[in-house]
């Protein structure tokens, strides 16, 4: 027997990982099992490692009244953190009020100068004809995706805007932890085209992590023990460090 194993299709790798293996079981197999696995191989590409491009990012961030300015500064801090392990550069930032037309007219403006550019809402979507995808639209892109069967991840927005891409990022995005806004990201920065069939495709392995942010947790989350000591007792020797009749 010969057996095959790699890592999970679209896994990030880094330089000296290993990602294959091949292996004969248990020591040996005949020579025209060897022969046919070699033609198999020969006929196409089996392997692929797609490199990161140094891609250039805008993000703008939508404002409510209640939103702290550090948790922008956060979101803004985390995203470039993301971007720098697969080489990416986040070039640009705009904060707007929670409208369609401000968000349309940054996303139409930071598009010019970038790659990519990635949305923040205050409020995540609630339907297909809010602000983040409907501001896209009006930019004069199209919405590929509203949602995906990853989660944290489900209420990403997939776009086009000028012929690049434009993501409405989930609320998860704004934590450092993975989830499925790093699915999508990192797949686009390495060159891979992201439709939404390949999205609806997620499903299966799609993260279900809890996190402690989640507003309605689907289980509650373990409590944290805190040590009691209500007395300590000597009870080896005499006690003649106590004194006395103790």
């Amino acid at each position: 027997m010969i057996t095959i194993a790699t890592l999970a299709q679209h896994a990030p790798v880094e330089k000296g990982q290993m990602i294959a293996t091949v292996k004969i079981i248990p020591f040996a197999v005949a020579s025209a099992l060897v022969d046919a696995v070699a033609r198999i191989c020969a006929g196409g590409e089996i392997f692929a490692v797609n490199a990161y491009q140094p891609v250039r990012v805008g993000v703008i961030q939508t404002v409510l009244p209640g939103i702290k300015p550090s948790v922008l500064d956060k979101t803004l801090r985390v995203t470039e953190a993301r971007l720098a392990r697969s080489g990416g550069r986040l070039t640009a930032e705009r904060r707007t009020p929670h409208e369609i037309i401000p968000v349309a007219e940054a996303a139409a403006s930071l598009i010019r100068d970038n790659d990519m550019v990635v949305i923040f809402g205050a409020s995540a979507m609630a339907d297909f004809g809010d602000v983040v995808p409907a501001a896209i639209e009006r930019a004069g892109g199209t919405v590929i995706r509203a949602g995906m069967p990853v989660d944290p991840g489900n209420l990403l927005v997939l776009g086009t805007l000028g012929g690049k891409r434009i993501i409405g990022a989930p609320g998860c995005a704004r934590s450092p932890k993975e989830n499925g806004f790093d699915w999508v990201l990192d797949r686009l920065i390495a060159g891979l085209d992201v439709t939404a069939r390949d999205i609806a495709g997620m499903g299966v392995g799609g993260l279900l992590m809890e996190i402690p942010t989640r507003p309605q947790p689907r289980e509650p989350l373990p409590a944290k023990a805190e040590p009691k000591v209500e007395i300590v007792l000597l009870a080896a020797g005499r006690s003649r460090r106590m004194g006395g009749p103790n």
